[in-house]
């Protein structure tokens, strides 16, 4: 047995990831909604469906259903809850694989996210103003003798 044969059975036992950093070359052609959920996008097929329903996903800036062929090239937006995604499709895959996979399906154009905004800390008021506090109160009652 020859070194070369050892190699040639490594190649058949990667599974999915053996079709290259650019996903299937077979396919000319998959459903939006496969590949948002391939690509990583969602976490499940039917929340990439439901985002294109509800009309949070553009391919080339029009809103796309969830089984509209993509195709490599086009420009796919997806509005978030944060943000914009703006992806260009680099390959097609039916098949989730692992997310190093995953990112080579395309190339993320996304404008950077805005820095976090600083979230106000706790008000700091005068004694003496605002309601009572629990031992005041205990006070008060005391003073007016209840």
């Amino acid at each position: 047995m020859r070194a070369d044969d050892d190699d040639d059975e490594d190649e058949a036992e990667a599974g999915p990831t053996a079709a290259g950093p650019a996903g299937d070359p077979a396919l000319q052609s998959v459903r939006l909604d496969k590949w948002l959920w391939a690509a990583r996008c969602f976490k499940t097929r039917g929340l990439a469906s439901e985002a294109c329903a509800a009309g949070h996903v553009k391919v080339g800036g029009v809103t796309a259903k969830a089984a509209r062929s993509l195709k490599r090239g086009e420009e796919v937006t997806i509005k978030t809850g944060d943000g914009v995604r703006i992806l260009e499709v680099l390959g097609l895959s039916e098949r989730r694989g692992p997310a190093a996979v995953a990112r080579t399906l395309f190339n993320d154009k996304s404008p950077p996210r805005p820095p976090p905004t600083e979230v106000p800390g706790m008000v700091v008021r005068d004694r003496g103003l605002g309601r009572p506090t629990k031992q005041e109160r205990r006070d008060i009652r005391r003073l007016r003798g209840y």
